[in-house]
């Protein structure tokens, strides 16, 4: 059945053309140039040998088909041997120089030659992955222009790499973003959508963030430089799915774990199937034919192809469409999630919540009791004393007292002896006063307790409440909203038909805005007033109860959960960098509706692998009976022993397809 993210704004965005990649031209992979090399040379001997011409003429072109396709899994497996471990390349090489000793020069250049091609697929897959999200990298321009001065007197053209934080460059019209930074003078609409999926461009005026690679409008704008070219959000991308390319499932590990074993038993099994034979009188010839074909189709090579391929596949495509999913591990453990908890503010909302009210002490005709110092300031000079004290936080409901104060013409002071507890709230000295701004929980003991009419009624409109304390005095309540993200109802629903139970709310949010955001989206189980230490404590429950818990969150206070998890996503527009390097997958263009997407993507790629193993496993217990219980030609045990090897790895780079993210989205 079609998912009804199919039918919104965001899902549509989800099954855009992803970004071009760049592509690795084939005859530059020196695997694909041996084995076009080998597979040429044996194509020229092949009908030589076959009508009858003199050995001199057809035993050179073997020669280089037997030098070019084994050379290099030759001398690995040599490494290899070195290193006191057996693999089934050198398995190969052998069996094949085994066929040649014995007058079949045939067989065994068919074997090295379907062995080469098998191998320069497993390269071209890998290199395709890597491919798929260093394209990224073609978004970002060649050049810059670097202003020396403020005014722009002096222009200079150097490359992204050469600028450092603090530098100042300016972005004509029409040209893309060579870093990322924040803009310091002039008015633009940017196309975003390559980094954060928005349809539309933004406008972006002085104080606005903007992303290297993201293309600028009709303006010209001077931006300010923020982080090296090594550390924007495309480098980032770019680097984690490197390292992701290079980690190995759990179910690669266990194969690769049992194959030297196999691999030495398969050594042991072709000694005594050659010794046993010959000491009874049997033919030599023809023994050692039988025992070199017991040797390849035993031979777990399409086992070994069987696991990775599908995986990095999949990894390249989610990050194509806006999931860096940080490792192999993380996309075959996906797959595996039961139950879904959701954070609230950035990740169910948009992260970007407003100042909707402002309580102080006689508004609305209350009166808080020992409001003293407090009760004294009106709206404008709480709002003040807050935002001064936000000013340091990285939290958005910081940024949204910021904003309301700019907005209002505010004076926002510096603000000294500054501190933050995650959960809690912050603290500052402004002006000589202390300053306590945060959750009414957290703050009741000192001295709330007189404005929580207040609060109950703020939180009993659905908002956020947030009680500012100035010298250790009620001073005023914030009433703080947020909007829910486009989709979020949708992507809930997905979630919880993907795993067979409804996702949960966890926030540290007042039980009241918690539940009337949850009923909009969907969500019956609400946890809400939590503090870290609590998201963690209801991880750790579900998963002692035998559940595998996915966290999605954004924030700082939701990075212990994404840790504790079995699995963990943030949120990466306004994602904490705590919480991003903590998550597991990293949500780049902040769509909501790729969650259930990649954890559907994770289960197609577990299902891929699982055929894998069955069609290597056929092929090689049937290829492995008809050698021993009757006569299997070598030919015909390369071919399918070969044969086999190639489709598990062509079956694995389906998921580098387009069409494989459509039906991850149709599948959620």
């Amino acid at each position: 059945m079609v998912s009804p993210l199919l039918d919104d704004r965001p899902a549509a965005r989800l099954l855009a053309p992803p970004v071009p990649s760049r592509r690795t031209r084939l005859l530059a992979l020196p695997e694909v140039r041996w084995a076009a090399l080998s597979a040429v040379a044996f194509l020229l001997a092949f009908p030589l040998d076959l009508a009858g011409a003199p050995g001199w003429v057809w035993g050179p072109l073997y020669a280089v088909c037997y030098a070019a396709g084994g050379w290099e899994p030759g001398w690995a497996g040599l490494v290899a041997l070195k290193e006191r471990s057996l693999d089934v390349d050198l398995l190969m090489v052998v069996a094949a120089i085994g066929a040649a000793a014995i007058g079949q020069f045939l067989d065994g250049g068919l074997l090295i030659v379907i062995f080469a091609v098998s191998g320069a697929l497993e390269a071209l897959a890998t290199r395709r992955t890597a491919d798929s999200v260093r394209g990224l990298l073609d978004l970002a321009p060649a050049t810059a222009v670097r202003l020396r001065w403020a005014d722009g007197e002096l222009e200079e053209v150097v490359g992204p790499e050469e600028l450092r934080v603090g530098d100042l460059v300016l972005v004509r019209p029409g040209e893309r973003l060579p870093v990322d930074g924040t803009v310091v003078d002039g008015v633009s609409e940017v196309d975003q959508a390559t980094i954060t999926g928005e349809p539309l461009p933004v406008n972006k005026e002085p104080g606005d963030e903007v992303f290297a690679g993201t293309l600028n409008g009709t303006g010209a704008l001077r931006v300010r430089v923020d982080k090296d070219a090594s550390e924007s959000v495309i480098a980032r991308i770019v680097e984690m799915v490197e390292e992701a390319s290079e980690t190995k499932a759990p179910t690669q590990l266990f194969i690769e774990k049992i194959e030297q074993r196999y691999s030495v038993g398969v050594v042991v099994a072709t000694l005594a199937l050659f010794a046993v034979p010959l000491a009874l009188g049997a033919d030599f010839t023809r023994t050692l034919l039988r025992a070199m074909t017991f040797m390849i189709v035993a031979s777990p090579c399409a086992v070994v192809l069987a696991t990775m391929p599908p995986l990095l596949s999949a990894i390249a495509n989610a990050g194509r469409h806006g999931v860096l999913v940080k490792s192999a591990v993380v996309m075959e453990r996906l797959g595996d999630v039961t139950r879904v908890a959701l954070d609230k503010t950035g990740t169910l909302t948009e992260g970007a919540p407003r100042i909707a009210e402002v309580r102080v002490p006689g508004s609305g005709g209350e009166v808080w009791a020992g409001s003293g110092v407090g009760g004294g300031l009106g709206e404008d000079e709480v709002l003040a004393l807050a935002a001064a004290a936000e000013h340091p936080s990285e939290h958005p409901l910081a940024r949204a007292v910021v904003a309301l104060a700019k907005e209002r013409g505010l004076p926002v002071h510096a603000a000294e002896d500054f501190s933050s507890v995650p959960g809690r709230g912050v603290r500052a000295v402004v002006g000589g006063r202390e300053v306590r701004v945060g959750s009414p929980l957290a703050l009741l003991g000192s001295g709330a307790a007189s404005a929580v009419g207040a609060v109950r009624e703020v939180e009993g409109a659905g908002r956020t409440a947030v009680v500012v304390l100035v010298d250790g005095v009620p001073a005023g309540v914030l009433g703080i909203e947020d909007r829910v993200r486009v989709g979020a109802g949708e992507a809930v629903a997905a979630l919880g038909r993907l795993t067979g139970s409804a996702p949960v709310l966890l926030t540290g949010d007042n039980e009241r805005a918690a539940e009337q955001l949850a009923g909009g989206v969907g969500i019956t189980e609400v946890r809400a007033g939590l503090l870290p230490q609590d998201k963690v404590a209801a991880v750790r429950e579900w998963e002692a109860a035998g559940e595998k818990v996915l966290v999605v969150g954004d924030g700082v206070n939701d990075a212990p959960a994404l840790a504790a998890a079995h699995s963990g996503i943030a949120m990466g527009r306004a994602g904490s960098d705590l919480a991003l390097e903590t998550a597991d997958a990293v949500v780049v263009r902040d769509e909501l509706a790729t969650v259930p997407a990649v954890v559907a993507l994770s289960r197609r790629a577990r299902r891929l692998v699982v055929q894998n193993l069955v069609v290597a496993s056929v092929c090689i217990g049937v290829l492995v009976i008809w050698d021993l219980a009757g006569h299997l030609p070598l030919p015909l045990g390369v071919a399918g022993h070969e044969g086999s090897t190639v489709l598990v790895g062509l079956n694995g780079l389906r998921l580098l397809r387009e069409g494989a993210w459509r039906g991850a989205v149709r599948d959620a």
